[in-house]
């Protein structure tokens, strides 16, 4: 008997089609492993999003590919195609059931639009389908649109245009973005290390966006400028205005320029002495100011609210939006670019918002209020089936289920932008008076004051705020003379601009065709921006990972690592990388292809050809990075002493002699301030950003040494810093088995004179601070005396920034200086493993107080996704992550075995469940320090220690 199969692209989609198909074909049933559904005629199965990846490079002997110019481009003849390991499973399920001899058809009910297509075509290239293809086309979820879909099902033909430009994107963006990474990476390692630079279509010019703000930042030259600010008195009460040119008109040229600025003080000061005691006469405009609620939301546009509103990354906010999606289905699919509803939604709308007023006792007068009004009108405001592309706006399902913490705050957002396009505008009347000043001369000078005052709430009662913004004026008669109570001059100046955050950066790259010039291109790029809604918050979190950018407090900032990339971009001459230009041209060309105007071949041997071009420029660029002279530099050759070094992209180099220093050192990229300073001083400072053989960072200083050749040296200990003065004594003092010694006291050190220990063959030398806590001489004495001080407090970890109390202990064979910690209240239990968190347990957990706990932010939680982490003076709590069978979530003592865990610690033990290896425990039992990895078991709440392996 032939069978069709249907092949959803997630596993959610697949029970809602066999849910609603089994009314037309017959009731469905689960499959045991619960991959398929089935009855005598389909099979109905998913995907989990993408199941397979191109192909990583190789050589042909099957081994990775070097990181060479010689290797590059990778050009392969045809693009081979992988599993992903984590869905490997589910792709041998998809792949057993397409290949069944009962199925004589596939559907392929993927996501309607371009990366669904991909999902399905990919897997028809990797299992070499033949079996006749169709495709179920659904713009929405509801049980009339998928039984319409069905009945309309669209030959495998109808898609060979979309299926073209979907694999000619995948295609692309890895040709491009594993060739330019591969050639830039070439480029910025040939002065040593391994300094990877990963590059790509869309991440790249989002970079450069921020790259750009930095820059205009660090060029700003602030200026000054004055305001006259003035109090009026009318007969109804007093009024605030501002001076203003009323000659003024926009400049480009002056982008700070504004009607009320006045750049000369003199001139500020000469207003406020004509004005002085004169009256002024009234005038004034007032109209009317109907707003319209916000459009409902695609997914961009709530990331940007939740960022404003709650300071939810965009990553975060996609998290909570897919599970209020997945888990509670609460929320309609969140992966949109679409701010509308289709046009046969108009019924769905209308049971949305009774179910509202049924279950959300909030939001119950404002949903009741819709509905005894007009009920819902169809709008194209709201309903507009020709802006709905693969999904329609994220609208609430009318599902209701009890909901905490940051999925309320989502599922809140939705709801209330969902009822307010159906209420009232919100009314104001906006006032604008001129206040003139007559002179006796002819002259007047003006003073503006603007208001706003507030009707009729319309839909902003719905966030509880309709009466906040007041801007009421006291009320004066047109032409109404008034009296000049006070004028003030107040001085400011003009700030840089504003750093972007995660919600300015969404709608920069969503607005990314406003930097393209074409028009055509421009178009193109309207649609979609730089990237989609879906991979935005991937991007800039690579971006965050890649260090190319990084957070402070809301704030997003190119680095130096950053800016660097992108202006290397402009002198390799492949400043196409960093323009959202070439996406739109991409864009541009891809739109075509899905219309049948363009052909698959003809894109990409036009990408193969840039591909190539692209890694020719920068090859070329290194081979003559040397050979280009910049501006000499102005300093002496610190080995022949001739004036004036040659200065290229490459180095900086003597003409006279070999002294030379290259500009990249170990992956970093030194500036010229740090060059100048190398060749003037002998050194640098320590300096951070270079990178090992490996690609790991490090921090060293760079110095010359005797052969004026350039070499590391790394930050001192401070136990280890230089100090010359020999210092005062302190008398003699016993030593514990040895005869007295002397004890001197200098700036930095308590030095033992003549008392040997170690390998140093140096005189013992005891720190006079050391974690902020200074050492008193009566505490040295007894280190010396007995091995180990009183218990000290005050003590600061580097790491954590916490206090701490310990003993100090001296260990005589080597002369080192230890901490030994205070005995904790519970003694270890005799035998087993033992438990790190011991003295913290799942009972005292359940007694902190989470409501006065301090918030970290999301953190990747393996295999759950992410999960709030929050931090008590005794432990770091993941309060969603349920341990066991209890309902308490985990809680990890912040102290164990002496070593204050940080929140770096904890995220790496939550996301890999296991820390990187740590050095600084103390065992009570061998009163010894040593070193560990931290494990969590995730079944019970457990941390134990994991011992590195002996030499």
């Amino acid at each position: 008997m032939s069978k069709t199969l249907v092949i959803a692209e997630k596993p959610s989609v697949a029970t809602d089609l066999a849910r609603v198909l089994g009314k037309k074909l017959g009731k469905f049933t689960k499959d045991s492993s619960s991959a398929f559904y089935y009855n005598d005629e389909v099979v109905i199965t998913s995907a989990v999003g993408h199941l397979l990846e191109q192909m990583k490079p190789q050589t042909a002997d099957g081994k990775s590919l070097p990181w060479k110019f010689d290797c590059l481009p990778v050009i392969p003849d045809q693009f081979k195609l992988e599993p992903i390991k984590k869905s490997a499973d589910r792709l041998r399920k998809v792949m057993s059931l397409a290949k069944d001899k009962e199925v004589t058809l596939i559907v392929n009910a993927c996501d309607a639009g371009r990366e669904g297509e991909l999902i399905f075509r990919n897997m028809v290239r990797y299992g070499k389908w033949k079996k006749p293809m169709k495709r179920l086309w659904m713009q929405s979820m509801t049980d009339d649109a998928i039984l319409q879909a069905w009945a309309r099902l669209r030959t495998d033909e109808d898609m060979l245009d979309l299926a073209d430009a979907a694999v000619c994107r995948s295609e692309s963006d890895w040709l491009v973005g594993l060739n330019s990474t591969r050639a830039l990476t070439v480029l910025q390692s040939h002065g040593g290390g391994f300094n990877i630079t990963p590059t790509g279509r869309v991440q790249t010019p989002t970079l450069a966006i921020l790259a750009q703000r930095e820059k205009e930042i660090q060029d700003f030259v602030a200026e000054p400028y004055s305001e006259v600010h003035a109090v009026f008195g009318a007969k109804a009460g007093e009024y605030g205005a501002k001076w203003f040119d009323t000659e003024w008109k926009k400049d480009e040229k002056k982008p700070h320029s504004r009607a009320e600025r006045i750049w000369d003080p003199a001139a500020a000061a000469a207003i406020v002495e004509r004005c002085t005691g004169k009256p002024g006469v009234t005038s004034e405009q007032k109209k009317p100011v109907s707003l319209p609620a916000p459009l409902l939301f695609d997914l961009t546009s709530l990331q940007r609210e939740a960022s404003n509103r709650f300071g939810f990354s965009a990553r975060r906010t996609l998290q909570i939006a897919q599970e209020c999606y997945e888990k509670h289905k609460v929320l309609t699919y969140p992966r949109t670019d679409s701010k509308f509803l289709p046009d046969d939604y108009l019924g769905l709308a209308q049971s949305t918002v009774q179910s509202i007023a049924e279950n959300d006792e909030e939001m119950k007068p404002f949903a009741e209020g819709i509905l005894q009004a007009k009920g819902i009108r169809k709008t194209k405001r709201v309903f507009d089936g020709s802006k709905v592309s693969d999904h329609f706006a994220i609208i609430p399902t009318g599902r209701f289920v009890s909901l905490t913490g940051d999925a309320a705050k989502i599922f809140r957002l939705v709801v209330q932008r969902f009822l307010g396009v159906f209420m009232p505008n919100a009314e104001y009347e906006d006032t604008e008076r001129r206040t003139t000043i007559a002179h006796g001369d002819g002259s007047s000078d003006c003073f503006l004051s603007r208001g706003r005052v507030l009707k009729s709430a319309g839909w902003k009662a719905l966030y509880g705020n309709a009466g906040k913004g007041k801007e009421e004026l006291a009320e004066v008669v047109q032409g109404e003379s008034v009296q000049t109570l006070s004028l003030e001059v107040v001085q400011d100046e003009t700030r840089p601009p504003a750093r972007f955050n995660e919600a300015t950066l969404l709608s920069a790259m969503e607005g990314a065709g406003k930097l393209v010039e074409d028009e055509e291109l421009s178009a193109a790029m309207k649609e979609r921006g730089l990237g989609t809604p879906a991979t935005r918050a991937s991007i800039i979190e690579g971006l965050i990972s890649q260090e190319y950018v990084v957070r402070e407090g809301k704030d997003l900032m190119a680095t130096r690592r950053g800016m660097e990339l992108i202006e290397l971009l402009g002198k390799v001459g492949l400043r196409t990388l960093s323009s959202p230009e070439m996406t739109g041209e991409w864009e541009y060309r891809l739109k075509q292809m899905e219309q049948g105007a363009l052909k698959r071949d003809v894109f990409m041997k036009d990408i193969k050809h840039y591909t190539v071009e692209m890694v020719a420029r920068v090859k070329d660029f290194m081979e003559k990075m040397h050979e280009v002279e910049l501006e000499d530099v102005d300093a002496k050759c610190p080995e022949c002493g001739e004036q004036g070094l040659r200065h290229t992209h490459d180095s900086v180099s003597c003409r006279s002699c070999k002294f030379r220093v290259r500009k990249v050192v170990s992956g970093r990229t030194l500036t010229d301030e740090e060059i100048l300073e190398l060749i003037t001083k002998g050194k640098t400072g320590i300096l951070g950003g270079f990178r090992s053989r490996f690609g790991k960072p490090f921090d060293a200083g760079l110095q010359l040494n005797e052969k004026f050749r350039v070499e590391f040296y790394f930050p001192d200990r401070e136990e280890d810093a230089p100090d010359t003065h020999a210092g005062e004594s302190r008398g003699m003092v016993p030593v514990k088995g040895m005869e007295d010694h002397e004890l001197m006291e200098s700036e930095k050190f308590w030095r033992v004179s003549g008392l040997v220990l170690g390998k140093d063959k140096k005189d013992l030398s005891i720190s006079r601070t050391i974690l902020s806590c200074e050492i008193p001489v009566e505490q040295v004495k007894k280190i010396l005396a007995d091995g180990k001080s009183d218990l000290m407090k005050g003590f600061v970890s580097q790491r954590t920034k916490r206090p701490f109390d310990a003993f100090l202990v001296l260990d005589f064979k080597t002369g080192k200086v230890g901490f030994e910690f205070p005995p904790r209240e519970e003694k270890p239990k005799k035998g087993g493993k033992e438990d790190a968190a011991k003295k913290f347990t799942k009972a005292d957990a359940s007694k902190e107080d989470l409501s006065k706990a301090r918030r970290h932010g999301a953190v990747k939680v393996k295999r759950k996704g992410e999960m709030d982490l929050f931090e008590t003076d005794n432990a770091w709590h993941v309060p969603e992550l349920k341990i066991g069978r209890s309902a308490k979530g985990l809680a990890i003592a912040h102290q164990m075995c002496g070593y204050d865990l940080t929140v770096k610690d904890v995220a790496k033990l939550l996301e890999k469940g296991k820390t990187d290896l740590i050095k600084g425990f103390f065992s009570q039992k061998s009163k010894k320090n040593f070193d560990a990895y931290l494990v969590l078991d995730f079944k019970t709440g457990r941390v134990s220690y994991d011992f590195p392996p002996r030499e």
